[in-house]
């Protein structure tokens, strides 16, 4: 009877441990979003999708308003950052300087959706260079009220991050327009046909890039321009893109 309980309570032991082990995440992510504003409804249904994500994939994911909480220390705890809706500009010295310190020596990846190049001067805060720099070199300079559909192009196939979207699709966003294009740069993932805007703009850029990651960075990064609108995760190519960019990011 002793040597059968010493048996069971190591099996237990075992069992306990196995289930520690797979229940353990693979890996943390901190996400940004503002409360409120014109991108509310897009931020809830993102939050809805990653939540599946990560309880399909077994991350976790934490939610902050606000660069406040962001340290050198903070971030450390995280293996992704995702800039899910939140523009580059009010952010505190010490926040911008933890962000450039795991940018730059690669501590995390990092995935921002569309608020990422709202570059410039605003609301009394100033350019923030370092960021400017890191997104290609560019300044915000209009964009498209309302929202326009547009066909995309996928330009380099071979990244992983582009793996199962077709050659080219349709997408509806707010697009924005820069001072110039970010594509001598950075490298460019896809790119938007200004002649397929439906309905037809005014507005344009000619080399419009949508899609791009910045291989001057030691972080392996993508910049997402679409993330307006709450309908894009019921969109299969914009989830896939998604969830590749999410892994890819994150080295999984």
């Amino acid at each position: 009877m002793k040597k059968f309980l010493v048996f069971l309570g190591i099996s237990l032991l075992a069992i306990a441990t196995q289930a520690q082990t797979v229940e353990k995440p693979k890996f943390r992510v901190l996400a940004i979003a503002e409360i409120g504003g014109g991108h509310v409804l897009f931020t809830e249904a993102a939050k809805i999708w990653l939540n599946k994500l990560a309880v399909d994939s077994n991350f976790t994911i934490d939610y902050i308003t606000d660069t406040k909480p962001i340290t050198k220390e903070f971030l450390s705890q995280y293996q992704l950052f995702i800039q899910l809706n939140y523009p580059p500009y009010p952010w505190s010295k010490e926040a911008q300087d933890a962000f450039e310190d795991y940018m730059e020596k690669g501590r995390g990846g990092w995935v921002g959706f569309h608020h990422p190049t709202l570059l410039g001067v605003f609301d009394g805060y100033p350019m923030w260079q370092w960021y400017s720099d890191f997104m290609g070199g560019i300044m915000f300079k209009d964009y498209l009220p309302g929202g326009t559909s547009a066909k995309l192009t996928v330009e380099d196939k071979d990244h992983p991050v582009m793996k199962g979207l077709p050659a080219i699709f349709t997408t509806k966003d707010e697009w924005y327009l820069y001072d110039k294009s970010p594509r001598p740069n950075v490298r460019v993932l896809a790119s938007i046909d200004e002649a397929t805007y439906d309905p037809p703009k005014d507005k344009k850029m000619g080399d419009h890039p949508v899609i791009w990651t910045n291989e001057h960075i030691k972080a392996r990064n993508i910049y997402i321009a679409m993330g307006h609108f709450p309908e894009l995760f019921n969109d299969e190519a914009y989830t896939t893109l998604v969830r590749n960019a999410i892994f890819w990011a994150v080295k999984k």
